[in-house]
């Protein structure tokens, strides 16, 4: 098959009519935007969003004010594409936003930033086009994960393809020529990050996943293609080996099965934290009773880090450290994975009892289920096991909507107050309803987050 956008990917991204998608499908994509918000107001405050904000605006600023965009919870100004950069990278800092299985990654965390920022230039979008152009980013970024990882050796970061997703959502809203939308794909796969993933989780930093990159690149990608700057054809997208990949778009959507995840903590980790979790509630377990900790599961869960963490970022790519806080703290929240909650003894003691093994049926699993098994040996002689178990918060165990309202107040009300956090949810549930502007939403994301009321 010679090369070409196929017309059903095309229409999908420029031409698919918001009525043509299905209510749930919209429903569900406001509860994926509120909980990327979630951590994006979480986030704020940390040492890797404030660097990637002070970035975007000495590096990344404007010519003039139509390509000039707000950043999130910061209120200044960089370019379309900085202030995507910003938020992206600060979301991506805090490791608690949705994924995908089959993509081994993220995509929220690059299209709700690149969202925000043309949306400002959009004051009649409505909320309904607003989620229609956040699932568009969702099932083309999912879609050109999934080609990218069946055609390439490495294992790249989701900046690389998530850049992909971001360039439809823009030409979705900015309605770009079927010329324009070809070159700006292929603009953005070319220039997006094709980081190695394993680099990053055998030295954890504050690269994280890639997706700032891949939001700068994907926002970058449609402007200058909208200039007539051409690009290589998406191999991802259009190549005749990817097509399957691509043969149900617009009928199996990927949105309704993204995962959600209660800790910010890498999702390979959360299939041995929940395992533990569930041992320490059957059985009323202590950190105090336990004498040893035995976990299993796939691979890449076992290469993440191994001792105790010294900053933030090592902390959220452990497994071992996320095991013992669960067992101490009952839960995993910002407090436990960032200053003193580095330093905490139990914490440290139950990582000196662990040893990690690979399961080769959690492996086998992998990267469709993220599985688990954990025994616990106590002091007592006791030996608990949870059994296989796998990750809360995805289409195998999913969270009902009060659970991700729940998560979102919990993260987002000790940064902006309670106040703030409940009007950016109310405003955000309501916004697949018929006559609901984005603007009513918009208007609550753009003050930092000392501004309360």
């Amino acid at each position: 098959m010679a090369l070409g956008l196929p017309d059903h990917i095309d229409h999908f991204i420029r031409n698919q009519r918001t009525e043509e998608i299905p209510q749930a499908v919209l429903d569900h994509v406001a509860l994926l935007l509120l909980d990327t918000l979630g951590i994006a107001i979480a986030a704020a405050p940390m040492q890797a969003g404030q660097i990637a904000r002070e970035t975007a605006r000495r590096l990344y600023g404007a010519g003039n004010l139509d390509d000039t965009a707000w950043m999130m919870f910061d209120g200044r100004a960089a370019s379309l594409a900085g202030a995507a950069f910003a938020t992206a990278s600060q979301i991506d800092n805090l490791d608690g936003h949705d994924g995908y299985n089959p993509t081994k990654g993220h995509t929220g965390v690059a299209v709700v930033p690149a969202l925000v920022s043309l949306a400002q230039h959009l004051p009649d979008l409505s909320g309904r086009d607003a989620l229609a152009a956040l699932v568009t980013g969702y099932e083309v970024a999912g879609r050109a994960a999934i080609a990218l990882h069946a055609s390439v050796s490495d294992y790249h970061t989701s900046g690389a393809w998530n850049a992909l997703g971001v360039t439809a959502l823009g030409a979705r809203l900015r309605g770009s020529s079927a010329a324009q939308l070809r070159e700006a794909l292929g603009i953005a796969e070319y220039h997006g990050p094709r980081s190695q993933m394993m680099r990053e989780i055998a030295t954890p930093t504050m690269l994280h996943d890639g997706s700032g990159m891949g939001a700068l690149v994907g926002v970058s990608a449609l402007i200058m293609a909208e200039m007539g700057f051409t690009g290589a054809p998406a191999i991802t997208v259009e190549a005749a080996e990817a097509q399957k990949h691509w043969a149900d778009l617009g009928r199996f959507w990927q949105v309704l099965h993204q995962y959600i995840k209660p800790y910010p903590i890498c999702r390979w980790a959360h299939a041995s934290i929940d395992a533990v979790r569930e041992i320490c509630l059957a059985h009323d377990v202590s950190a105090e009773q336990v004498a040893a900790i035995d976990i299993r599961s796939f691979h890449n869960a076992v290469q993440l880090f191994p001792g105790v963490p010294e900053t933030t970022s090592q902390a959220q790519y452990s497994l071992p450290f996320a095991v013992a806080v669960m067992i101490a703290q009952g839960d995993i929240r910002l407090e436990h994975i960032a200053g003193a909650g580095l330093q905490d003894p139990v914490a440290a003691q139950l990582v000196a009892m662990t040893t990690m093994r690979v399961g080769p049926e959690h492996e086998a699993r992998y990267p469709a289920g993220r599985w688990a098994d954990v025994t616990l040996t106590l002091k007592d002689g006791r030996i608990l096991s949870s059994g296989e178990v796998h990750a809360r918060g995805g289409p195998e165990r999913p969270f009902a909507a009060q659970d991700i309202t729940d998560k979102f107040m919990r993260f987002a009300a000790p940064v902006i107050g309670q106040h703030r956090a409940e009007a950016i949810m109310s405003a955000c549930l309501v916004l697949p309803r018929a006559g609901t502007p984005f603007a009513s939403l918009l208007d609550l994301l753009q003050a930092p987050p000392e501004h309360q009321a």
